[in-house]
């Protein structure tokens, strides 16, 4: 990722001890905090993988969050999504999160887009953003969110999870997408969904804490990230496996050849009925 040029003028004495421990590392230090603070990331879905996301980004002092999320919060989200609480069932997901996180971290921005990340809205979205973690739990949101990031040229920092099992990758502009590792979506009932199968409610926290590490590191330039790697996660046998990905000549948005050159109908793309008004 092309970092930005650091805006933030010094750190605070506050500043500097609350964020002393991520100064006193090497590899981030005070212009590594300043980085972060200047950083504005988006994150597609306030759920279980949005929750553990936009908490650690919000503790680690990502200056500026966005959360799309237009749901509201149900008593079967309390098994995992720990922005939320009992008090919070019925209210706007997106209004529990924005109090959550300025609770953990005042000094963070917290931008809400109360709606479905679409077609329509994604290019007003996506390009006010440094790096988009995409933390959305169907096959529609997963095409439409890699797509606009790539055609926005925005890293997309991807997630997923299912009973006991996850995935996570890093695509940047230029080294491969989503579509290079699935070109197309299951048929419609052949991927149960969490609602459907389950997941373990810890599981959410482990990925979307991997994916807010990849986020910090590519906001700061540092380590190796997921780009051209698939992370495996097997919670139930606690094994870690990582697979390599290529950019497929071949891809339908990155390819040599493009055919997907424009936002598409994701719906119809994933063969799932319109939603009604």
């Amino acid at each position: 990722m092309t970092q930005t040029e650091t805006k933030t003028q010094a750190l605070t004495p506050y500043q500097v001890q609350r964020y002393s421990r991520h100064i006193i590392m090497a590899q981030v230090g005070s212009a590594g905090q300043r980085k972060l603070l200047d950083a504005k990331v988006l994150i597609v879905g306030a759920g279980g993988l949005g929750s553990p996301i936009a908490i650690y980004l919000t503790l680690a002092g990502v200056g500026t969050i966005g959360i799309v999320d237009f749901d509201t919060v149900d008593v079967t989200n309390l098994q995992r999504q720990i922005l939320h609480q009992n008090a919070d069932i019925g209210r706007s997901k997106a209004q529990s999160a924005y109090e959550t996180l300025k609770a953990y971290n005042p000094d963070v921005n917290v931008i809400l887009h109360e709606e479905p990340i679409t077609s329509a809205n994604a290019f007003d979205i996506i390009p006010e953003y440094d790096i988009v973690v995409n933390g959305a739990d169907n096959f529609p949101a997963r095409y439409l969110v890699n797509d606009a990031s790539y055609l926005s040229n925005k890293p997309l920092v991807d997630g997923s999870i299912l009973l006991f099992d996850g995935m996570a990758s890093v695509y940047l502009p230029g080294q491969g997408c989503y579509r290079c590792l699935f070109p197309t979506p299951p048929p419609p009932g052949e991927v149960p969904s969490c609602a459907e199968a389950g997941v373990l409610g810890m599981l959410p926290g482990m990925v979307g804490t991997i994916q807010a590490t990849e986020t910090v590191k590519l906001i700061l330039g540092i380590g190796r990230s997921l780009s051209g790697r698939l992370l495996l996660i097997d919670a139930l046998d606690m094994d870690f496996r990582t697979v390599k990905l290529r950019r497929n000549p071949e891809c339908p948005l990155c390819g040599d050849n493009p055919t997907v050159t424009e936002l598409i109908d994701y719906e119809m793309f994933c063969g799932m009925p319109q939603a009604a008004d």
